[in-house]
Parts: structure tokens; sequence; C-alpha cells
């Protein structure tokens, strides 16, 4: 299925440089093939956290591609469903042209984690189990849903 026929999915967050690349990274990969996955910012950092890069490569799935981007680069393109994954980015998440669907789930900002380095790296690590349990359930559901031919 070509890239434009698929629905896109937008993962927003405030910074654009943890959580919403964790999530877009987990359900490219496990549902890709079904869906046009991008994520965005409402106020992006302008990179992706390098402890987020990091506890993906061990996950298996390299986001070191991933850029930290506006959510107004997505505004004149048909977005099927947002999913919000912080409690700062769905006030502030305009409609977007096509919106079928919206999600709003949370989660915990690892980048704002105090502690020595391995704690700090312990919350990225529990932040992206977390939120490869969501995604990959959300993905099992797209592909029970998608009507076979």
């Amino acid at each position: 299925m070509s890239q434009n026929l698929k629905p896109t999915i937008l993962i927003l967050c405030t910074g654009n440089s943890c959580r919403s690349h964790m999530a877009e990274g987990f359900l490219r990969a496990a549902a890709g093939e079904l869906v046009n996955v991008k994520s965005a910012g409402s106020n992006p950092t302008g990179q992706v956290h390098p402890l987020a890069i990091k506890v993906m490569a061990e996950a298996g799935i390299d986001i070191s591609g991933h850029r930290s981007k506006h959510l107004k680069e997505f505004l004149d393109q048909p977005v099927h469903t947002v999913i919000t994954v912080c409690g700062n980015a769905d006030p502030a998440c305009p409609i977007f042209p096509g919106q079928a669907n919206r999600h709003h789930w949370l989660f915990d900002d690892p980048a704002k984690a105090t502690g020595n380095e391995e704690e700090i790296l312990a919350c990225f690590r529990r932040v992206r189990d977390e939120i490869r349990r969501v995604f990959e359930a959300y993905a099992a559901g797209l592909r029970d849903a998608k009507p076979t031919r």
C-alpha cells in the first residue's frame, strides 16, 4: 500500500523529544504496513533526547534518524488519528484535516527525571516499556480491525 493511501497517525507531545518519538518508533514497527506514523510537538525542543535514542536502541528500534518538529508541519495534511502522549499537548492540539479519531494517553516525561545517571536511565526505560505496551496493543487492534480482502 502506498504511503499516501495509508491513514496517517500523528503522535503529539509538547517537546517532541522523548515520548512521542518512542511511541512513533513502536507503532511504526508494530503497524507500519497499515498506517503512516508521524510525531510532532506543540513546542518542540529541536532535538530527539539522546537517552530516548539509547533506550529505544536497547529495545531494537532505531529512532536516531528522527527529528523534533512542530505540529504546524502537518496542518495541511490529512491526519486520520491524533494521539497525545502528554498533558500539555492535548489542549494545544488543533483539529487536522480528515481527522477521525483522537486519543489522549498520558505518560510521565522521562526528560524531567532527576537523580544519578542510572536512576534517570531507569525512568526512560520504564516509560519506554509503558509506551511499548500501549502502542503494541493499539497496533494489534489496528491489525484486527483491518478488513480482509
